[in-house]
């Protein structure tokens, strides 16, 4: 039972209930993410692995280990938090050799640990730094750094890239893919709001909802093949066009779904008419949003400079096999 295993794994606090009886097998090497809105669990759950709150029910295995019970420091687990929390009065060479000099390692393995870490994330230059002399997104790497050196079966990341700018959040990225790569072996069980950073990180995501699992799947997968309602219009940015009532009603079911970039703008025969309410041109794509009686305006996405204006009327029609059923349980219509 190599990985982290979790069974039945609950969490309340008194009479709320947090975490609703998770099930879930995570293998060694695996980069996982969860994703959910805010509330739904997914850092307590990442928490209850790291073993910073205690599970109220259910078991937790770690290579095959028990771990209910294990103390944080003894679970070959290393966390990468939101805040950077490195000691402002040490080099970052301290920074990262900290854990190891309380674990009593040699100086020796310190050395090579540390500036191996250094090396992948790209440190070296900036060891006798202290942090207030970097930027952030090489504070974070340096947050990383003291994780790398601790060499854990398992690594746990919780939004580290929520604090950085735009930019430094696609550098940062891809020095944590990179990472992964390199150490093929470890676990990384990554907790994100961002929709790029999960599809993009993630060898399969885990989104949550209401402290329970919704859908476990490669990113394509969700993105392809939503099993419910929530995840179809959780995963994707903009989000899956959601069409109830009336406008399903032709097709059989509860609700219908179609991803933007699936909608072309035809002259005749299109499925749903509506004008054009607002546009965003954003060089490479354009984004039409069109009133059609639903709920939410129905957004288009089309490839460089749209020809249409706020005020125009235009047709839409579903690329061929591209439309999502779903029944009233929220559940896809075969």
């Amino acid at each position: 039972m190599n990985g982290v295993v979790l069974k039945d794994v609950k969490k309340s606090y008194g009479a709320v209930k947090v975490i609703h009886g998770v099930d879930l097998e995570i293998n060694k090497g695996e980069f996982i993410v969860f994703v959910g809105p805010s509330g739904c669990g997914k850092s307590t759950l990442l928490r209850m692995i790291a073993g910073l709150e205690e599970i109220s029910s259910g078991e937790m295995f770690i290579d095959g280990e028990l771990v209910n019970d294990v103390p944080p420091s003894k679970r070959g687990i290393a966390m990468v938090f939101q805040s950077y929390a490195l000691y402002p009065h040490m080099t970052v060479y301290d920074n990262m050799a900290f854990g190891m000099r309380i674990a009593k390692a040699s100086q020796v393995e310190i050395d090579k640990r540390v500036r191996g870490a250094a090396d992948i994330l790209q440190l070296t230059p900036y060891l006798d730094r202290l942090p207030k002399a970097l930027s952030g997104g090489q504070r974070q790497r340096v947050a990383i750094g003291r994780a790398i050196v601790r060499n854990p079966k398992v690594f746990l990341f919780d939004e580290p890239l929520s604090n950085l700018d735009a930019a430094l959040r696609v550098a940062t990225r891809i020095e944590i893919a990179k990472l992964h790569e390199s150490m093929s072996d470890a676990i990384m069980i990554y907790v994100t709001h961002d929709q790029v950073e999960a599809m993009t990180l993630a060898d399969r995501i885990v989104v949550l909802s209401a402290g329970k699992i919704e859908q476990v799947g490669t990113p394509l997968e969700l993105y392809e093949n939503p099993q419910s309602l929530f995840v179809a219009g959780f995963i994707g940015s903009p989000k899956m066009n959601l069409l109830g009532g009336k406008l399903a009603e032709p097709y059989g079911c509860t609700t219908i779904g179609v991803r933007p970039e699936h909608l072309d703008v035809v002259e005749s025969g299109g499925q749903w008419s509506g004008k054009v309410i607002h546009t965003e041109k954003l060089g490479a794509d354009s984004y039409l949003y069109l009133e059609i009686g639903a709920e939410e305006p129905l957004t288009v996405r089309e490839n460089g400079t749209t020809r249409y204006n706020t005020g125009d009327t235009v047709s839409v029609k579903a690329q061929e096999g591209k439309m999502h059923r779903f029944g009233p349980d929220g559940r896809p219509v075969a």
